[in-house]
């Protein structure tokens, strides 16, 4: 697969995929006789992977270290784990903080009325008062 197909399957830009491959996130992708990337299916599990990663906020130095830790082999499975544990952990407490946030604008929503109401009669009582002060 050509990587105008990978970048509109995946809804990445080719430099995305270009760069990814040149610090080492992809494996190398292969060539066809003109030179243009050939994605094997083995290639776009990868690209799926670490777009996943991405959208679960690891960074890319993060990435890094998982992809070369992937390819020492399965004496490195436990710190990969760990890993992914910590970025899961870091989601769960933007969760958190999301819905905290969501909570509070479903309650200004839900009582905007009141607030609004207190406020213009506030207003219509500040307004009774003349400048000196005297209703």
């Amino acid at each position: 697969m050509r990587i105008e197909a990978v970048a509109q399957q995946f809804t990445l830009t080719k430099d995305t995929l270009r760069y990814w491959e040149r610090i080492g996130l992809l494996p190398a992708i292969q060539r066809d006789e003109h030179g243009y990337r050939n994605y094997t299916p083995h290639d776009l599990n990868w690209v799926f992977y670490i777009q996943s990663l991405r959208k679960a906020g690891m960074t890319i130095e993060k990435l890094i270290e998982f992809v070369q830790l992937y390819r020492q082999g399965s004496t490195t499975v436990q710190v990969r784990k760990q890993l992914l544990e910590d970025q899961r952990t870091e989601l769960i407490q933007q969760v958190a903080t999301l819905q905290k946030t969501i909570n509070y604008l479903t309650y200004k929503v839900d009582h905007f009325a009141d607030h609004t109401l207190t406020y213009e009669q506030e207003k219509l009582a500040y307004d009774h008062f003349d400048s000196r002060g005297d209703s």
